[in-house]
């Protein structure tokens, strides 16, 4: 089987986190915790503006994994572990970025087991999320002997 990832593939997603989806998405999620919601507690606590929840970044970084994969491939998250540097605040703008260091065919599961390593990084070039993850890329059903690799 032809390899679906290679070793040093990297891509990236940018997001913007304007107050009212921070607002929305805490909402959503029933994370009630009120520098979430309230700027006066925010600044209060020595923050400019509300902060977005750990969840919705990390929803965020995530979804990047899944959505560059699956425009050529099928991804199966396997295992994820992250570490939050610094709060991301209302108005921020991410970059996020994953790179494949380890990538190799299981037969077994009929695809390659992949290891991201990824940072999100704001607009002041802080560092607020760092990450692994492990990731099964599989052929789409219909190109199962016909892999090509990513794009």
């Amino acid at each position: 089987m032809s390899r679906i990832v290679m070793i040093g593939d990297a891509f990236s997603k940018v997001q913007r986190l304007a107050p009212q989806d921070i607002r929305l998405y805490a909402e959503h999620v029933d994370d009630m915790h009120p520098l979430h919601h309230d700027e006066a507690t925010a600044k209060a606590a020595g923050f400019p503006h509300i902060l977005a929840s750990g969840s919705q970044t990390t929803a965020y970084f995530l979804a990047a994994i899944s959505s560059h994969f699956a425009k050529f491939a099928q991804p199966l998250l396997q295992d994820f572990a992250i570490k939050v540097q610094r709060p991301v605040i209302a108005g921020d703008t991410l970059t996020m970025t994953w790179t494949v260091v380890d990538a190799f065919w299981k037969n077994e599961m009929n695809g390659d087991l992949t290891t991201l390593e990824g940072t999100v990084m704001n607009q002041r070039e802080q560092m607020v999320l760092s990450a692994t993850a492990k990731v099964l890329i599989k052929p789409r059903s219909a190109e199962l002997g016909n892999s090509t690799g990513s794009p």
